[in-house]
C-alpha cells in the first residue's frame, strides 16, 4: 500500500493537481507493479512565507525574480 507525500506551494489548478495524483499512482502501477486502489496520494498545500529556500521565503524569492532557476512562476 504506497502511500505519497506531495508538498507544494499553493497555485496548481484542481486538474493539475488531478495529473499529478494520476501520473503518480501510474508510475507506481507502471514501475513497481502496485496495486492502484490501495495506492494514496496526499498533496499538501502551503502559502509561499511558509517555505524557506537558503534562508529566505519562496514569496520573498519570486517578489525578487530570484527563482527562475527553482520554479516557473
Amino acid at each position: 500500500m504506497p502511500y505519497v507525500e506531495l508538498n507544494l506551494t499553493t497555485g496548481a489548478t484542481k486538474e493539475q493537481k488531478a495529473q499529478l495524483v494520476e501520473g503518480i499512482t501510474d508510475l507506481l502501477v507502471t514501475i513497481l507493479d502496485k496495486n492502484p486502489s490501495s495506492t494514496q496520494i496526499v498533496i499538501k498545500e502551503f502559502q509561499p512565507d511558509s517555505w524557506g529556500i537558503s534562508g529566505r521565503s519562496v514569496k520573498s524569492l519570486r517578489e525578487e525574480g530570484k527563482t527562475a532557476h527553482i520554479s516557473k512562476k
